[in-house]
């Protein structure tokens, strides 16, 4: 119930419109019931089976015998001044009329309802993408890629075909219905109980295969992300995948989960697919037991011929919505496993916030300073930082270096709160991070990574991103201090070159230049360096290099890295094993300690 109240709040900012759907759904039923009301007097006049009526009715009220009595009178009233023919024409025009009136309104109901599902599919992928742009960083290492884009995309389609098609049926056919209805207990309340019996019958069978649909879809959307997943991984190993001729493994382990799905999916289908069938048949039986049961009404003189024909005429306006009706259960059913799939991302929990009385930052003053910090991804975990004390001070070069696992990426990660320390405090200018404004803090920083992180967009926006008011000469003034204005300028459209998914089009030296520009253009007091050059070869790397020793003058830099001999200037090197802080010191000063940080200089030079 949950799930359906969240998708209603959705549909809310579209009120207006439901609205109009309604009201023109209401004047559809209108005109729907009153094309049934035709044919009453004009068959019992017709065929003989009434007289005609010459006193012309009084009107006290309006309902439905009313009309009929109304309808009656003057309908005679045209047989007696024009003959049957003209009457029969009548007849015909006005339920022609009726029918055109009745699919303006059934256009118009759709018409203002389809800029409102659409729109509510927009929100929910809006909020979703949000969500997750805000979501903290650990939340995705627990999840695969693959599941979370087949839930804004599959999920949310799903929703767009099921429940929100509701939204249509639960208005327009019920309506239908309780008019039909209406019709039908005038003509015959006793027929109409008993039609209503069988009704109630085989809803409960149709309502048995209904339940077990929401199990089967749930596992079927389960299934499909996985897929997902294996598929986005195979385009991003791609080059690793053939270089170790493993397109055979991949294939036979994606064939395995594509049967997977294909089964469930086939199993869930079937289900669905009964459905029509099923309902489809049971209509007709219910029709077949109402002609027997009419005829025999008709034999006792309880019915006449005519209104028994209204009376079916009425009956199949409740067969087709109710036919609907029970589609559309089916499809809540279904879609009730892609809302909770949905609500998992949109409702997840986001610690990662401001404080109600966060403070803001003007400018960087003194550093930064871990306090006995100590940090495990999940309660249960294991501890990857073991009580951390270090001081990072303004204007200062500190590096990190350590056997891989030991903590280095996570103790950055942690000073732009991408996590939040387990115990302990981290301090900038004195003052706890988690108590200040999450934009302000994070603004200090300028990131460099490992692997070079760009957009399938132009050279200019990706040093840009982010970033807005800035001018040409600032982006060209970045990139010439990153080394990288001069490549820019002989590619093919320059600063408005493309340069493809994740920068494909670019060697990895250009993508780290273009990285570095990025974070010289943002001007940060504090830059984070991780494992900047560690996959460049060594042209690219001196390159790069250059580029770094410009952008860290005057500056606060955090460096990480494995290539001991690019951080023998830091002012400190800190060298982290299993989470704590072993050794920390100058170059010089821990050779001459003869400890772990000497063994890796060691090694490297061996």
């Amino acid at each position: 119930m949950n799930s359906l109240r969240d998708m209603f709040s959705y549909i809310m900012p579209y009120k207006g419109r439901v609205a109009l759907n309604v009201v023109c759904n209401v004047l559809m039923v209108i005109f729907s019931v009153f094309s049934i009301t035709l044919f009453i007097p004009f068959l019992n006049i017709i065929l003989d089976q009434a007289e005609l009526v010459t006193v012309k009715p009084e009107i006290s009220y309006f309902d439905l015998a009313t009309i009929v009595d109304s309808f009656e009178f003057y309908f005679s009233q045209i047989i007696i001044e024009k003959g049957k023919q003209k009457a029969l024409g009548f007849v015909l025009g006005a339920l022609l009329a009726s029918y055109f009136m009745r699919n303006v309104f059934r256009y118009l109901s759709l018409f203002f309802i389809t800029p409102a599902r659409n729109g509510v599919v927009r929100d929910i992928r809006q909020k979703m993408f949000e969500k997750t742009m805000v979501l903290p960083i650990g939340f995705f290492n627990e999840r695969k890629r693959g599941d979370i884009i087949s839930r804004v995309s599959n999920d949310v389609h799903e929703l767009q075909w099921s429940i929100l098609h509701m939204v249509e049926v639960v208005i327009r056919e019920p309506l239908m219905i309780v008019g039909s209805l209406a019709v039908m207990l005038f003509i015959s309340a006793k027929l109409t109980l008993f039609v209503i019996l069988l009704l109630v019958v085989s809803s409960i069978l149709i309502g048995a295969i209904g339940r077990a649909l929401k199990r089967k879809s749930s596992e079927a959307q389960s299934k499909l992300g996985t897929l997902m997943s294996l598929f986005e991984q195979g385009l991003s190993g791609l080059k690793v995948i053939k270089a170790f001729n493993a397109q055979e493994y991949q294939t036979d382990k994606f064939l395995k989960v594509n049967n997977d799905y294909k089964d469930v999916l086939t199993r869930l289908l079937w289900r669905r697919d009964i459905s029509s069938p099923l309902s489809e048949f049971l209509g007709i039986g219910i029709f077949a037991i109402l002609i027997f049961y009419g005829f025999e009404l008709i034999q006792q003189g309880a019915l006449v011929p005519a209104t028994f024909i209204a009376f079916i005429m009425a009956f199949w306006n409740v067969t087709e919505p109710a036919k609907k009706l029970s589609n559309a259960y089916y499809n809540i059913r279904k879609g009730m496993a892609a809302v909770e799939r949905v609500n998992d991302i949109i409702h997840q929990e986001n610690t990662i916030i401001d404080k109600p009385n966060a403070k803001s930052i003007d400018a960087f003053q003194e550093g930064i300073f871990f306090e006995n910090v100590s940090f495990a991804y999940t309660e249960e975990g294991d501890t990857v930082l073991k009580n951390i004390d270090l001081e990072i001070p303004k204007g200062k070069v500190i590096a990190l270096v350590g056997p891989s696992g030991g903590g280095k990426s996570t103790l950055v990660d942690l000073i732009s709160r991408f996590h939040d320390v387990s115990s302990g405090a981290i301090k900038l200018d004195g003052v706890d991070i988690r108590d200040l404004q999450l934009k302000d803090l994070r603004n200090q920083f300028g990131l460099v990574t490992q692997e070079p992180i760009l957009f399938n967009d132009t050279i200019y926006n990706n040093i840009t991103f982010g970033y807005e008011n800035v001018s040409e000469e600032q982006v060209i003034k970045a990139a010439k201090i990153a080394n990288a204005h001069q490549f820019i300028v002989e590619s093919e459209n320059g600063y408005q070159t493309n340069i493809g998914d994740s920068g494909t089009k670019l060697s990895g030296g250009q993508r780290q230049r273009l990285t570095i520009a990025r974070a010289i253009l943002r001007d940060p007091p504090i830059l984070i360096l991780d494992e900047a050059t560690s996959a460049l070869d060594s042209k690219s790397e001196k390159l790069v290099q250059q580029s770094i020793r410009q952008v860290m003058e005057n500056r606060t830099a955090i460096i990480i890295a494995h290539r001991l001999s690019t951080i023998q200037h830091a002012d400190e090197i800190v060298v982290l094993k299993e989470g704590e802080i072993i050794e920390k010191g100058s170059h010089e000063t821990l050779m001459e300690n003869a400890g772990d940080y000497q063994k890796l200089v060691k090694m490297q030079l061996f």
